[in-house]
């Protein structure tokens, strides 16, 4: 969904026919200006979609701390000037969408910072509608992307494997539908796993929900294999964790919880101005 679609439904959720709380307390010749500001330490995203909240109501959003960066609290994010009324009825929704995408850009970093050099990607558990936004927030955290939706990428998951009746079956299958630019990966859980997807033919293997020492042996098998094939591990990955993850030496970790468990960041705005709207 495009950016203004989405935040025009969402204004349409949270202002329906009117704000009746402003348009009874604020005059409609007034004029002013706000401050957006962190409260705490964060990495600033988010500012495309606040100013399409502030255009569609009415009000211009200047950025004043650039995305991407780590800044502490009472840094000023952003600046908002317009109508009085515009500002006041565009306040929550624009920092609903800062503080969310703040927090996931935040959330990444920490998590990326843990294991230097690790490629860490997220996954398809998004917020319907803002996977768009939410995904590049993980880019601007300092992380990247995996397949971006179910038409763009071949992974073959354990229902997948149920459904066709194993591994091999299934990635024959994918193999004559795919066309050949398109690399598959298959989902494995056990060493066995690891030994048919790779005889198979595999182009990489999603090492789920293994432990430690499961995984390390996983890698040792694949890496002996006699062609090429990407690892990624998934599954119970903590920032913590990463650092041994790592270790095995596989070239990638995807991570749900870089958007699903990612708090908000915490962000204010307040009135900094107040006169006649020209």
């Amino acid at each position: 969904m495009h950016l203004s679609e989405l935040v025009r439904l969402a204004l349409l959720e949270d202002v329906g026919a009117a704000d009746v709380t402003t348009e009874a307390t604020v005059p409609a010749g007034l004029g002013g200006a706000a401050t957006i500001r962190a409260k705490q330490h964060l990495v600033v995203c988010g500012h495309e979609a606040a100013a399409e909240v502030f255009r569609q109501v009415g009000a211009t959003y200047r950025p004043r701390a650039e995305e991407g960066v780590l800044v502490p609290p009472g840094t000023l994010v952003a600046e908002v000037e317009g109508p009085l009324r515009a500002l006041l009825t565009g306040e929550r929704l624009a920092l609903n969408f800062l503080m969310r995408l703040c927090g996931i850009a935040t959330h990444t970093r920490k998590a990326v910072s843990a294991a230097p050099g690790l490629k860490v990607v997220d996954t398809r558990k998004t917020t319907p509608l803002h996977r768009a936004l939410e995904r590049r927030a993980v880019r601007i955290g300092g992380g990247g992307n995996h397949r971006f939706a179910l038409y763009d990428g071949v992974l073959i998951k354990d229902n997948h494997i149920a459904a066709a009746g194993g591994i091999t079956a299934a990635f024959q299958r994918a193999r004559a539908a795919a066309h050949h630019l398109l690399r598959i990966e298959i989902e494995v859980e056990t060493l066995s796993q690891v030994e048919e997807a790779l005889a198979a033919g595999a182009d990489a293997l999603l090492l789920d929900n293994m432990d430690d020492a499961t995984l390390a042996a996983a890698v040792r098998l694949a890496r002996a294999a006699p062609r090429p094939v990407l690892l990624e591990a998934s599954g119970n990955m903590t920032a913590a964790r990463l650092p041994v993850v790592a270790a095995t030496g596989v070239d990638m970790v995807s991570m749900g919880g870089l958007i699903h468990q990612a708090p908000w960041a915490d962000l204010s705005m307040k009135i900094s101005a107040v006169q006649e709207h020209p």
